[in-house]
């Protein structure tokens, strides 16, 4: 039985490859792991290939080398290493050793010689070796034993490969590097001598550098270009085409720590890759990683390799299920004894079951609940698949546990409680009192840490994979719903869910007591807004169906003309929605500069590309204009009718606390926050959002909000009396920065004021605003030189955010939410300004979001009062949007305007603008 082939992975090759080649990745810390996880991407693929084979990484030490001593301007044109490759070398060093792979890094020699020697070795052995590199250099070591694999291209290259792909042996591989040099690594070669001379003259030779340079008058006969004067040149060269060869040999004799008896197959150290895939946030590998499933690795302890994901039942996936007491409450009597134990808890965990993830159609299946860690019970209500037991009465069951789910003594964890909530208010049940969601504390402890789902926090806190629902219930049109899950796959993982929730509650809560004033943003502001948002969710919002239908028909027809009017101009028909052909059109004929390329290499036609072209050229702003009508029309005039539920007749949509980075809140089903409102046809679709009968539609809209947090929090004079002074921000700024009189500031002027206002706060560069305001850069930046002249406490404010980000790696709300910024310290310009514009907007853009959402509690507890018939209908931004009653208008508006306008006290006032209207549109 032939023996399996040694595998020699350069590792320094695919380090700088892998670098280069593919996205930047951070953690949530801000280190840099894209680097890392290439190459261990590419290891782990080697694993597979190769499971039987003995394996050595290697790497170059660092140093200088005997090549440096030859020729002292070896390398020499190398940039120095970027320190966000640097700092990735050692935790790969780490996952390297954790997959159980010999890591080779030999001081004075390069991993190519190390490579060449041990290859060499195996040669001699007669035994196979693979070198996986994507180094052209390594292609001299080919021979009858050895292979190049280049896993990133999938290329292998035997001696007929070689000779195929450069048109030579691999035995003139180093006279053809000898000959062209190599810009990367400094080898000189002959100058003049590119590629296609030196195939051309080591083909006509027949040789190599020894040849050539025996018959220099045999050169002059060749049939290539420029043969006839090569003789000179190489004669000139002479001596640096010899140590060309010299640098570009690979040695095969290195004096070597290890050999091949020293190298093994990969046995990983599944501890070490636990704790190392943690700390570089590879989440899916940890997934696989502790289900066992993780390809081409057998266990440490050896022993048979773990089984694939297609082999692997549901108890195989619940390794912590082993060590959990699992109850399933089929009988009266066992539901009695946990209804005794809730009833003396301080707390409890609950999780529900349904049929579905639209809310306003859930239907009950089960109760998942858990008071201690290591112990959970299901109660299965409404299993109704063939053969499914016995199960006790929904609605009993509901029955007795209102009382504890509305005792407002009684503190009731969950993750994304609003789900449950809404869903539990079908049956008529009002969860009130303390809650606990271990989503939200995730997010106020750290929003741009991981994601917020269960599964992402498990892996992230306690280093579990739990069961998907995809695993036991399939995937696609046949997947099931969880009435027809058998109780045999239900029961561990609805146990699953309450247990992991309630040991993460444990985790998240005194580390989010832990960190300056979060528990406060948490425990009121983030908890309280779960039940006001589950009634606005619930309350839902009107929609007039039949206008909707003839704003379809008008914009459709209005596509028609923009797709007529495209054609014209392009001279011919084509696919609007094709990059492709859009591209070919506008870059090759029509000649049309391309300002920006894909990865990929092709001319891009992206949204901001064609919005700069569209200033200049027709076609790009008829197709703007295409692309904007076909979304409104998808997006919302033909889908939001499909949305109306059957029963209320109303849209509910769905909102997320966790989502948006900043704190604010974002909605789906539809996106109330997408709706355009700057153009005539997006303001279209908010007349169709209406009242119903004998009701008024009410929007109250916070006044430039953004922009008085600025005045708050850099505490300028000027823009401290504008706004304490009621005048207009962007009239008083113009007059500032344009040097005129209030009352004769224009349009345009204050136009572009009101650009440089909320263009400063977003961090816009010069450039940025010359963009937005047709003018040159000079003119732009003499703008935003004149508004900090006029308004320093704002630059002094910027300034100090910057420092106080990088000190700190995050910054604050007023009310006390952080935003973490893993990329203040990066060494990439572009990556760590942008971090520094965040640092800038996001307390004005948090701080607004957390304002609007103390407003919401608040008008929620005045409404429940009972004064007004009136229903807070949605949050758009920082606009609150209600349905209030006819009669009731006038004194609503008032008294919502002091109410909101109360909900945070700053160094200016804030100001409420509300109106009403028989739509939303009109009410603006």
């Amino acid at each position: 039985m032939a023996r399996a082939p040694i595998v020699l992975v350069d590792g320094s090759s695919y380090l700088y490859r892998a670098f280069h080649a593919l996205p930047p990745l951070t953690t949530s810390s801000g280190q840099p792991t894209g680097a890392v996880k290439g190459v261990l991407n590419m290891l782990k693929r080697l694993i597979k290939d190769y499971p039987e084979s003995p394996m050595a990484v290697v790497f170059d030490a660092p140093g200088k080398t005997f090549r440096d001593e030859m020729y002292s301007d070896y390398k020499a044109h190398r940039p120095p290493m970027p320190d966000d490759l640097r700092s990735q070398i050692k935790p790969l060093h780490a996952c390297v050793k954790a997959l159980g792979l010999p890591l080779l890094c030999i001081e004075g020699v390069e991993a190519d010689d190390v490579i060449g020697t041990l290859a060499h070795h195996a040669t001699q052995a007669g035994r196979d070796a693979v070198i996986s590199t994507g180094d052209k250099d390594m292609a001299q070591l080919v021979n009858a034993h050895i292979t190049l694999v280049n896993t990133m291209k999938e290329e292998t290259l035997d001696e007929a490969g070689v000779k195929e792909k450069f048109g030579l042996p691999p035995a003139l591989i180093i006279d053809f590097l000898a000959l062209m040099g190599d810009k990367v690594d400094n080898i000189p070669g002959v100058p003049g001598v590119g590629e296609k001379t030196a195939i051309g003259l080591l083909q006509g030779m027949e040789g190599g550098l020894e040849t050539i340079y025996g018959d220099l008058e045999r050169v002059k006969t060749l049939s290539f270009r420029g043969a006839k004067t090569l003789p000179k040149k190489l004669e000139e060269h002479r001596e640096q085409a010899f140590l060309s060869y010299q640098l570009a040999t690979i040695k095969t004799d290195c004096d070597l720590p290890v050999g091949l008896d020293d190298l093994d197959i990969a046995h990983p150290d599944r501890e070490a890759l636990v704790e190392l895939y943690k700390e570089m946030e590879f989440k899916q590998w940890l997934a696989e990683l502790l289900a066992g499933n993780d390809e081409g690795v057998d266990d440490v302890k050896g022993g048979e390799p773990a089984p694939n994901n297609a082999d692997i039942d549901t108890a195989d996936n619940t390794a912590t299920a082993s060590q959990r007491d699992d109850h399933i409450i089929v009988e009266q009597a066992e539901f009695e004894v946990w209804l005794a134990r809730l009833k003396k808890a301080e707390r409890f965990c609950f999780d529900l079951e349904t049929t579905s993830l639209n809310y306003m159609d859930a239907d009950i299946v089960g109760v998942g609940l858990a008071l201690e860690a290591g112990e959970a019970a299901y109660i299965p209500l409404a299993h109704d698949y063939l053969d499914a037991p016995a199960q006790l009465d929904r609605q009993q069951v509901l029955q007795a546990l209102k009382p504890l789910l509305e005792d407002p003594k009684k503190t009731k964890i969950g993750q994304n409680l609003k789900y449950d909530i809404s869903v539990l208010a079908n049956y008529d049940i009002g969860v009130v009192g303390p809650l606990a969601d271990t989503m939200l504390a995730s997010y106020v402890l750290n929003s741009t840490a991981t994601r917020h789902d269960m599964d992402s926090l498990a892996l992230k806190y306690l280093g579990e994979k739990t069961i998907s629902f995809e695993e036991i219930a399939g995937k696609g049109a046949k997947q099931l719903t969880f009435n027809q899950i058998a109780l045999e796959q239900a029961v561990p993982y609805a146990c699953e869910d309450v247990d992991i929730t309630l040991r993460l509650q444990d985790i998240l809560r005194p580390q989010v007591e832990r960190e300056g004033r979060l528990a406060e943003v948490l425990d009121h502001l983030e908890l309280p807004l779960i039940n006001v948002l589950s009634r606005i969710e619930r309350n839902g919002v009107a929609l007039d169906a039949e206008r909707l239908h003839e704003q379809s028909q008008q914009l459709e027809r209005r596509i028609r003309e923009l797709e007529s009017e495209a054609f014209e101009l392009a001279g011919r028909e084509f696919n609007l929605g094709s990059p492709k052909q859009l591209g070919q059109i506008l870059f090759e004929e029509q000649k049309i500069p391309v300002i920006k390329k894909t990865p990929k290499g092709a001319p891009s036609t992206a949204e901001a590309v064609l919005e700069e072209l569209a200033l200049d050229y027709p076609l790009p702003k008829v197709i703007m204009q295409h692309r904007g009508l076909a979304k409104l029309k998808s997006t919302y005039t033909d889908k939001l009718p499909r949305l109306l539920n059957k029963t209320t007749g109303r849209v509910h949509t769905s909102y997320h606390q966790a989502v948006t980075a900043t704190g604010r809140l974002s909605s789906s089903d539809p996106n109330l926050q997408n709706i355009p409102i700057r153009t005539e046809e997006g303001r279209k679709i908010r007349q169709a959002f209406v009242a119903r009968p004998g009701y008024r539609i009410v929007a109250a809209d916070y006044s430039q909000i953004e922009l008085r947090i600025m005045a708050h929090l850099s505490e300028d004079k000027g823009l401290l009396s504008a706004f304490a002074e009621g005048r207009d921000i962007h009239t008083a700024t113009a007059a500032e920065v344009f040097g005129t009189a209030l009352e004769k500031v224009s349009a345009d002027q204050r136009r572009s004021a009101k650009a440089i206002n909320f263009g400063l706060i977003y961090g816009m560069s010069a450039w940025g605003l010359s963009r937005q305001l047709h003018i040159d850069r000079n003119q732009a930046q003499t703008y935003i030189d004149r508004y900090f002249d006029r308004y320093p406490g704002v630059a002094s404010y910027m300034d100090r955010i910057r420092t106080q980000a990088a000190e700190d790696g995050f910054v604050e709300t007023v009310l006390g939410r952080r935003l973490y910024l893993p990329e203040i310290h990066s060494q990439n310009r572009n990556r760590r300004q942008g971090a520094e514009r965040t640092a800038i907007n996001a307390p004005m853009q948090g701080t607004a979001a957390d304002i609007i959402k103390q407003a919401m509690i608040d008008v929620d507890a005045w409404l429940a009062e009972g004064d007004f018939d009136a229903l807070m209908v949605m949050q758009v931004h920082d606009e609150l949007v209600f349905e209030v009653a006819d009669a009731q208008v006038e004194a609503f508006i008032e008294q919502v305007q002091t109410r909101m306008q109360a909900a945070a006290t700053l160094n200016v006032p804030l100001i409420v603008e509300a109106e009403s209207g028989a739509n939303w549109d009109e009410a603006h």
